[in-house]
């Protein structure tokens, strides 16, 4: 029997690559807003991190989720993100 394919995706804070679904999505929508996604399948440009803060304080430092949705991520929406990623995961 044929063994289904595993999605990998590579974290933008540690640069491991993972199965999909052990990462957490940050999208950036069609009208520019930028949020969590926990489901991964939301609408938009993704890009993922380990759901752990201390990625996310390294994509903070180093403005990956800048180059990756190529716009300037304002500090509140990383602030937004921690917070979000503190109660849901």
């Amino acid at each position: 029997m044929k063994q289904k394919k595993i999605p990998l995706r590579k974290c933008n804070g540690c640069g491991e690559q993972k199965d999909k679904r052990e990462l957490v999505r940050i999208v950036k929508n069609a009208d520019g807003e930028i949020s969590l996604d926990l489901t991964g399948k939301a609408a938009g440009r993704g890009a993922y991190i380990c759901p752990n803060t201390d990625c996310l304080a390294k994509v903070r430092k180093s403005k990956r989720i800048d180059k990756v949705f190529e716009c300037a991520v304002p500090e509140e929406v990383y602030d937004k993100l921690e917070e979000q990623l503190k109660n849901n995961v």
